[in-house]
């Protein structure tokens, strides 16, 4: 009996990705990132201003001029509808470009996880910690952009307090995807690929209009990952969570299992080689 048991769980261990068990202290690479921006705090909340001036915009001007929005069964304030959208892209762009540039910076030039690796450290505490800075920017501006939501009148739920982790699964999903991709990229020309990927994914992921704007091409939007943390966001904000969540929620882990398998791989093949 005892036999079997154990061949049964390990066999289900053989089903997770071996960088699963490779997670030793990714802490440490959290705490360094913290002890490096904690002197240059500005930077972090920079990709926050953005989404925070179309939020304006919208507030200010084109609501008036759109009106009321048809949502989930109910009727919504243009900006109470576009607002949760503007958050979670605001977590996405924070989660990209840290996972991004930031991280392309520390292999190629400062050659910062060839000393990490010289440590007891793995190549999955490196893939996993700076995917989590990456994680803890990117929910820094879904917090501070939740505030502002309040503050303008713009949320409509007390659910939407749990727009917050939806956000931070957004940021782990892109800040994951990103990192993988960073770890092919040769120079710094590369990255207009990225601005290229974010800025469709930020106008076309049902972020200004309902999907049913899009006739018989809606299909196409939900493709888009944002699209998912979108709805989330969104449905927190209003109050209509239901168990379409679950298969949006599921996409977003996949992303960050992948990504992260990746980036843990890659960073071993480019500095264990």
């Amino acid at each position: 009996m005892t036999t079997t048991a154990t061949i049964t769980a390990t066999s289900g261990l053989r089903i997770l990705p071996a960088a699963v068990f490779e997670v030793r202290r990714p802490q440490r690479m959290l705490e360094r990132s913290l002890l490096v921006t904690r002197r240059n705090w500005i930077i972090v909340f920079s990709g926050f201003f953005e989404p925070l001036f179309y939020l304006l915009s919208i507030r200010i001007g084109m609501s008036k001029l759109v009106g009321d929005v048809r949502f989930g069964g109910r009727v919504v304030d243009y900006a109470e509808f576009v607002a949760p959208a503007l958050m979670a892209a605001s977590a996405m762009n924070g989660a990209v470009y840290d996972a991004t540039m930031n991280v392309f910076f520390k292999l190629k030039y400062a050659r910062l996880y060839d000393a990490v690796l010289s440590t007891p450290m793995t190549p999955a505490d490196v893939a996993l910690g700076e995917i989590g800075w990456a994680v803890t920017r990117g929910t820094l501006y879904a917090v501070a952009f939740l505030g502002t939501m309040w503050a303008l009148g713009m949320t409509g739920s007390i659910w939407v307090i749990l727009a917050v982790p939806f956000c931070m699964l957004v940021a782990f999903a892109f800040a994951s995807i990103g990192m993988a991709i960073t770890t092919y990229m040769r120079s710094w020309v590369d990255f207009e690929y990225i601005t290229a990927a974010t800025l469709p994914l930020f106008l076309f992921s049902a972020t200004f209009y309902p999907v049913s704007s899009y006739g018989e091409w809606g299909w196409v939007v939900q493709l888009s990952p944002l699209y998912h943390g979108v709805a989330l966001v969104r449905a927190a904000n209003t109050g209509t969570l239901g168990w379409s969540a679950f298969p949006q929620v599921a996409i977003l882990l996949a992303m960050t299992l992948v990504g992260l398998v990746i980036s843990s791989r890659r960073v071993k093949t480019l500095l264990l080689k």
